[in-house]
């Protein structure tokens, strides 16, 4: 071997392992179908992020209403978004993915405009409301989308679904992280613009998917909506896969509750959430393809209830960390923690949940099944961030006291990780050892 050839195989090497670890191998891999997926979901999130984190600001800086007011418009959306989702996922079921998908941008399209001139509470309201609406069409259906065209691939003998569920988290994050960083630079120009400029994303995407995307027929049903909806409830397995499951998203959520306190009390200031946030989405980036590759090897069993008990180990890390105390440097030492081991237990957990839903369903009406999952993470969010918060009001102004959230908090995906075990033993006996 020449020394030119043996200084090229390790750098060939050293490119494969960063081509493994970073997403565009498996964008390649992709089919056309679930690349244009995983692609929209970036773009969404580019989108919604360019515009949502500021909004706040805009209602009570720009149009002068109340915080109080502010807080209604925002709970309007989440429910609007979340509490629709059921319904946008059976009218994908119904009359196809793709004009759901199609008009769900329409109106997102619609809604950012409408934010963009909007002046009055009335306005606000509609235009937040129509936000809210699209998300509750398009996201179910893009989910039940990435399930059917990755279990296409993989019975071609392409990329799995679970490989595509895992790159669809990938670029999900990398939008949520850039949007805001866009955001930020068109908010130096007026906020009438960011919401235009997001508005075009979704045009975009709009023309793209009418184009791009396959108009597969729905399977005729000789059911009605109601009766969809009688086979989800009756589905009890599935009932409780997706209450454990909802868990992740109040854990996940505590980003925007329990940390920002608690980086507040140790910094001074939240100055530092933007960082934390930016070591989070770097990490599902750069690991999430890889660590899926690596942990499908391991039986549903563990690997599902696994990513649980590490989002479990990242409230305990950071509620001894609140008892120890500490400022400054040190004191950011238990939320950083908290973020990274919440992100990687996210990264474990969730593409084996997503890529068990069809199971679950036994791959009928997946946008019904997608749905009620959605929601029933929405309604969670809802009970479990304000049980949070009461226990947050609640505690006295002690170290234990103020390490109390945290720990209950660790005692919720626990108790999840123990049920998903359960589940996965039933429904994936073959991976057994």
């Amino acid at each position: 071997m020449t020394p030119e050839t043996a200084e090229t195989v390790p750098s060939a090497r050293r490119r494969s392992r960063w081509a493994r670890a970073l997403p565009v191998a498996d964008l390649r891999a992709a089919s056309a179908t679930v690349r244009l997926l995983v692609l929209t979901q970036l773009a969404f999130n580019v989108g919604f992020f360019m515009v949502l984190p500021y909004l706040s600001v805009h209602l009570t800086g720009d149009l002068g209403l109340g915080a109080a007011t502010v807080g209604v418009i925002l709970g309007v959306r989440t429910f609007s978004q979340q509490g629709l989702f059921f319904l946008g996922g059976t009218l994908a079921d119904r009359v196809g993915i793709r004009p759901v998908v199609l008009t769900g941008c329409t109106i997102r399209v619609v809604g950012f405009v409408g934010l963009a001139f909007a002046e009055s509470l009335v306005a606000v309201l509609v235009a937040t409301v129509l936000v809210g609406v699209a998300a509750a069409l398009f996201s179910p259906a893009v989910e039940s989308a990435v399930a059917v065209e990755g279990s296409v691939s993989e019975q071609a003998g392409g990329q799995s679904r679970l490989d595509a569920f895992a790159l669809f988290t990938v670029c999900g994050q990398i939008g949520s992280f850039t949007g805001p960083l866009i955001g930020s630079l068109l908010l130096l120009v007026d906020f009438r613009i960011a919401c235009l400029c997001a508005a075009v994303v979704f045009v975009a995407v709009t023309v793209t998917h009418a184009v791009m995307l396959p108009a597969r027929r729905p399977a005729e049903s000789t059911t009605s909506w109601f009766e969809d909806w009688r086979i989800v409830a009756r589905n009890r397995l599935f009932l409780v896969f997706a209450l454990a499951t909802s868990v992740q998203l109040v854990a996940y959520n505590q980003l925007y509750l329990l940390l920002p306190l608690q980086v507040d009390q140790v910094w001074g200031s939240q100055a530092p959430l933007g960082w934390l946030f930016a070591a989070s989405s770097l990490l599902v980036v750069a690991a999430q393809m890889p660590l899926t590759r690596a942990a499908r090897r391991r039986p549903l069993r563990a690997v599902l209830p696994a990513g649980f008990v590490v989002m479990a180990a990242a409230f305990g890390v950071a509620g001894v960390a609140v008892i120890v105390g500490g400022t400054g440097w040190a004191g950011l030492i238990g939320p950083a923690l908290f973020v990274v081991l919440l992100t990687l237990g996210q990264m474990i957990a969730m593409p084996f949940a997503r890529d068990l839903v069809p199971v679950l369903a036994g791959d009928r009406t997946l946008g019904a099944y997608y749905g009620f999952l959605a929601s029933a993470g929405g309604i969670g969010v809802l009970v479990g961030s304000a049980g949070l918060g009461a226990v947050v009001d609640a505690v006295p102004d002690t170290a234990m006291g103020h390490a109390a959230p945290w720990l209950l908090g660790a005692a919720l995906p626990l108790a999840a990780a123990a049920i998903l075990r359960s589940v996965a033993v039933r429904v994936d006996p073959v991976r057994q050892p």
